[in-house]
Formats: C-alpha cells, structure tokens, sequence
C-alpha cells in the first residue's frame, strides 16, 4: 500500500503511540484487501454499529478506553445502532432480570465512552441513521467508515455514497484517523454490477421478500434491478426511499449486499444506466412463483410450529415517520374489519428516537395508543438474542430479524391479520 507522507508520519508515530496503532489497523485492514492506498473520509459523520453494552464485550471497553486516556477521539461525531432495552417493550420477570442483570450490564457506562469518543447526541441510536429526524445522511460521492449492513447498503445505493461493509470497531478505527482502505465499493469498478435482476411480477413486490430473494442469490455481488421502477416510480419519494430502506436491508442480511441499482431510480443508475453492468453479468429472473418459493422454503425454527404467536416486531430496521403512520391506519382498518378496538398479539414497532418524538407531536399517536400497539427505540434483534426469547413464538415483517433470531417471517398483509384477530 501507498501511503502519503502524513500517513507515514501518524504509522511512524509522529503523532503518538495510539494514533499510530489505530493507523497500523487500518493499513493492515487495506493489506487484507489489496488496497492500493488510503483515501480521506469526507463525511460530516459517522455511524457506528456497537451500540450494546454486553457483559461478554469487555475488550471492547478497554479498547475505547484505552483510546479516551490517549486523549484520542473520533474526527467526525457519530451516530450508533438501537439501544437494546426499553422498559416499554413487553418482558417478564425472567427476561428483565436477564436482560439487567446478565447480558446489558455495561449499557451506561458504554454509552458514557461514547459520549466522550464523539457521539452526535443522547438521542442518535438507530439503524437508520440517514433519516432527516437524526441528520446522519451523507451526499452522493462522499467517503464513509460505516458499519450496519442495512445503513451501509442503503447510503450506497439510495444516495450514491461509497462505503465498503465494514465491521464493528473498524468503523471507528477509520473515524478516528479520517482515512480508509480505497477498494471494494469505495472504486467505480467495484460499483458495477455483476448480476441482472429482471422483475417480472404481476404485482409490488414485497420489500423484504423481494431484497430476501435477490441476496440469497448474489451474496456478495452488486445486482442491477430491471423493471421495480414500474412498481416504485422513477423519484426518491418518502414511500419510495422506506421501501429501499426495507428492500435493501434484506439484501444485505439475507445475502450480502452492500450496493445495489433500480434502473431509472437510484443516483447511478439514472446518470450511468446500463452501462453499469459488467459485460459476464450473470441473469436472475424474479416473477410470482419465484417469490413463493423462497418465501416458502424459509425454515420454522419454533420449537412448537402451530404455537400461537406471543409477540410481533415490527421495524427492523427502524421504522419512517411515514411508515409509523401508514401502520397506524393500517392497523384501524383491520381492527375494524375484524371486530376488534386493540391488537390480539402484544406488537411493537420500532423506530429512532427523534422519529418517535416527531410521530408523537401527531394525531397518530394517540390512534396508535389505542390500539395497544407499543412504539419503541429499541433494537429488535438485541430483545431476540438471548436463549429465552428464542424461545418465544415472535412474528415478524423483516426479514433481517427472520435471519439473525427465532423470528418467524409474515408478509406485511399477513402481520396485519394475525395481530388483529384475523385468520393466518
């Protein structure tokens, strides 16, 4: 790799013993790749995906530490993923004591360090840090050092930043030095596209479905999407840019994916068309049966498969402000049609902070209250990993949470009718 002479000088240690440590990991992260060199970040901020304070994680407390006695801090302010607890969302007596006294017991005290290391504000935890309520949305071009699948999938291929799928700690590493390894989906030539996805249904696909199936089949690889722009439109509208959110984070986590192109939607695609595509681009044709089938081979790992469902996450990743919405009148609806004024299963719909303080200060809320529907920050996936929620009957529409815990996935419409007393 080719460093400028500042970097030399920072690995050699001009400017300390820890900053040239945390130069020597990223050098070391850019060898792995064959990075020819280390480019500046050029973000206002950064998003961070260690947000948990775990027990079992106590490396990673020394390592920020260590940092903060070096008087060492990030260049950039950060946002970090959801918070794992929140005395709103349905536990027992044996989950909360799990979840106070075993597993999150460092969650104030991690949360201090990263005050201090360069956190945006008390509020700034969520997965979908990009959204105008938190003010972590990068512009097209720009240089990250993100981590969080679905934030670095969406700051891609949404709004035409470049960032590679970088661990947790790494993140930082790159923040804190302001410069990361260039390769991967940080080059033009790592931005084309390796596959060819022909959409070919008869209907909108479902975001999570469709994103399951197309990560599932490329992993790692870079699809160029025809045909979901008959479905989407051809402008980033708020309707738009939540379904990408949702699409792009089943991509991500069901396969892969870091970058992905809608023909006539997103940023290079619409500048670049098809000439984004590598010349041995292999094809994927995506019509009903196909998402029938991969929606029918997704295992059941309840214990019990005809249990009846005890809990539904809803938002994984973080529910829009106009998602939060649209499920209240969603759920209304159905409640209506089915007989019912509140929920039959105990749900939860997840959101970020600054977006559930907006939801509030609307006439939704207090609709949604009625339902007996609970809005929380929390983070669904950190609820879910622990031996006793697995083994829980818990529904959900995200495919993210389906892959990662015990979770079993429904269609939106599907969700609908469960948790408000209609059929399955």
């Amino acid at each position: 790799m080719i460093l400028t002479e500042e970097q030399q000088e920072i690995l050699n240690g001009k400017k300390g013993e820890t900053l040239a440590k945390v130069m020597r990991t990223m050098v070391m992260y850019g060898d792995a790749f064959e990075a020819e060199k280390l480019v500046p970040i050029t973000s206002k901020y950064n998003h961070l995906v260690t947000s948990f304070g775990l027990k079992v994680m106590s490396p990673v407390y020394d390592l920020m530490q260590k940092l903060l006695d070096a008087g060492v801090c990030s260049e950039q302010k950060f946002s970090v993923d959801p918070r794992p607890l929140d005395k709103n969302v349905p536990a027992n007596f044996l989950q909360n004591l799990v979840f106070n006294k075993f597993m999150y017991t460092k969650q104030g005290f991690y949360e201090e360090q990263l005050k201090k290391l360069g956190l945006m504000n008390e509020d700034a935890f969520s997965c979908t840090c990009y959204m105008d309520e938190i003010g972590n949305k990068p512009q097209k071009g720009e240089v990250l050092s993100w981590a969080e699948s679905s934030a670095v999938v969406y700051a891609n291929s949404v709004l035409g930043a470049r960032c590679n799928r970088n661990s947790g700690i790494i993140d930082i590493m790159g923040s804190i030095v302001g410069y990361v390894p260039y390769f991967g989906l940080l080059t033009d030539e790592g931005r084309r596209a390796d596959w060819v996805i022909k959409i070919e249904t008869t209907k909108k696909p479902e975001a999570q479905l469709l994103g399951s199936a197309i990560g599932m089949r490329v992993m790692e690889d870079v699809p160029y999407i025809i045909g979901l722009d008959k479905w989407l439109g051809s402008e980033l509208n708020d309707s738009t840019c939540a379904y990408l959110k949702d699409f792009g984070a089943a991509t991500a986590s069901n396969g892969a994916v870091g970058l992905y192109h809608v023909e006539n939607l997103t940023p290079e695609a619409k500048e670049l068309g098809k000439s984004l595509i590598c010349e041995d681009a292999k094809e994927y044709i995506i019509d009903d049966s196909e998402l029938e089938r991969v929606k029918n081979n997704y295992p059941i790992v309840w214990k019990n498969p005809s249990s009846k469902p005890k809990l539904c996450f809803i938002g994984c990743p973080h529910l829009s402000l106009e998602q939060l919405k649209d499920w209240t009148i969603n759920i209304e609806s159905r409640l209506n049609q089915n007989g019912k004024k509140r929920v039959t299963v105990k749900t939860v719909l997840t959101a970020a902070p600054k977006v559930i303080e907006a939801f509030e200060k609307t006439e939704y809320a207090s609709r949604l209250k009625k339902t007996g529907v609970v809005i929380s920050y929390i983070c669904p996936l950190m609820y879910m990993n622990n031996p006793l929620c697995k083994k829980m009957p818990v529904i959900t529409s995200s495919n993210k949470l389906r892959t990662y815990t015990s979770a079993r996935y429904y269609t939106d419409n599907e969700i609908l009718n469960i948790i408000t007393g209609g059929l399955r």
